[in-house]
Formats: structure tokens, C-alpha cells, sequence
């Protein structure tokens, strides 16, 4: 199994995407702010900070694939032992 703390130098795309696309989201918040029409800011508004918050909690809550597939190797030994026992 390889060490799962270095994979954390492989997120630099990741950080950028995550960077960028929260960048624009606010931007589009802003714009929206000024074109939008009172009634409806609130419902927009909330959308796009829905959007913001999902990425931000994908990026920082979310494992990597090569987690998720140590942690389903795990949980497949774990498995087939309990059903031995």
C-alpha cells in the first residue's frame, strides 16, 4: 500500500480548480446582486452560495480515488474474513 500523505502534493489541480471555480461563483454573485431583480436575490443568491459551499465541502470533506479505493479493499478483506468466522 503506498503512503496516502504524499497524494496531498498531487491536489494542486484540484486546489486550483476549486480556487477558480469559487472565484467566479463570487463574481457571479456580485453581478447578480446589481441585475437582479429584489424579489428574486434572495432565491439566486442562496443557489450560488449553495454551489460555493458544495465545492468548498467536495474539496475538503471528499477523499481521493485513492482512498476510496484502499478504503473499498479494506472493507472487501473485512468482509470476506467476517463471513469465515
Amino acid at each position: 500500500m503506498t503512503d496516502l500523505g504524499l497524494a496531498e502534493g498531487r491536489w494542486l489541480w484540484r486546489r486550483l480548480y476549486v480556487f477558480t471555480a469559487s472565484a467566479a461563483l463570487w463574481w457571479l454573485l456580485a453581478r447578480a446582486i446589481g441585475r437582479t431583480a429584489p424579489s428574486d436575490l434572495p432565491r439566486v443568491a442562496e443557489g450560488l452560495m449553495g454551489l460555493i459551499a458544495l465545492m468548498l465541502v467536495l474539496y475538503l470533506v471528499a477523499p481521493t480515488a485513492q482512498q476510496m479505493v484502499a478504503m473499498l479493499a479494506n472493507l472487501r478483506l473485512r468482509l470476506a474474513a467476517g463471513d469465515r468466522a
